[in-house]
C-alpha cells in the first residue's frame, strides 16, 4: 500500500460526495480539458482518475477512455457508478499502458503529492505511454516557488508553472498552452497543456 493509497482510503467517500462530480468541476477547467479532448485523437487515460467523473465525462464527450487509480475504494466506485468504462488498481508512477500507445493523458492534479525528487517518474511515464503528437493535461497547485503545503489528505505542492515546463520539456513535451487561476479564498491553480514531441534519433 502506498503512501496515498492510506491517506485517501477513509476519507474517499467524503472526497467523492465533496468532489468526485462535474458539477464541482470549475467551468474554466471544464473548457479547457474539453477544448484538449477535441483534439485528441486514439485511446485516452485518465491517470489518478479519483472517483471517475472524469473519465466517464471524456467517454461522453465521444472519447475511448480509461480510468487509473491507487486507491480501491475510488477504483471500486468508479466501477459500480460507470459500468461501461474501464478503470483499473494502477499507479501513474507505472501503468500497463504500452509504449506510444495513448492519444492523450489527464492528469488532473495526480501528481500533487510527489516531490520534487520523484514527479519526474509519472511524467516520464507518461511521455512513455503517449504516441507523438498526443497531448497531456497536467492539473497542479500553482505557486511561486516549489514548496510544500499541508493539504486536507496528504502534502501536496505547489510548482511555479516555469518549473514544470522545464520537467516537461526534459521528458520530451512541448508547453501548448498555460494556464492560471487565483480566486478570492482558493488556492491558485494552474493547468499545462503539452504535446508529445518525436523523440530524438
Amino acid at each position: 500500500m502506498t503512501e496515498t493509497t492510506a491517506a485517501y482510503t477513509d476519507p474517499a467517500t467524503e472526497y467523492t460526495a465533496l468532489l468526485g462530480s462535474m458539477s464541482a468541476v470549475h467551468p474554466s477547467d471544464r473548457q479547457i480539458v474539453e477544448s484538449w479532448a477535441g483534439r485528441v485523437s486514439g485511446p485516452v487515460l485518465d491517470a489518478g482518475c479519483g472517483p471517475g467523473h472524469w473519465t466517464n465525462h471524456l467517454a461522453e464527450l465521444g472519447l475511448d477512455a480509461r480510468g487509473i487509480d491507487v486507491v480501491p475504494e475510488f477504483v471500486g466506485h468508479a466501477r459500480s457508478t460507470y459500468p461501461g468504462i474501464r478503470f483499473d488498481l494502477e499507479s501513474i508512477d507505472r501503468t500497463d499502458a504500452p509504449d506510444a500507445s495513448l492519444g492523450g493523458v489527464l492528469s488532473w492534479f495526480s501528481t500533487i503529492h510527489h516531490d520534487p525528487t520523484t514527479i519526474g517518474t509519472p511524467i516520464a511515464e507518461f511521455a512513455r505511454i503517449l504516441r507523438t503528437g498526443g497531448e497531456l493535461v497536467l492539473g497542479y497547485f500553482d505557486g511561486a516557488s516549489c514548496e510544500a503545503f499541508e493539504h486536507a489528505v496528504l502534502r501536496a505542492y505547489r510548482w511555479p508553472a516555469d518549473d514544470l515546463h522545464g520537467l516537461l520539456d526534459a521528458a520530451g513535451f512541448d508547453v501548448v498552452e498555460t494556464h492560471r487561476r487565483a480566486t478570492r479564498g482558493q488556492r491558485p491553480v494552474g493547468t499545462i497543456v503539452c504535446e508529445r514531441r518525436a523523440a530524438a534519433r
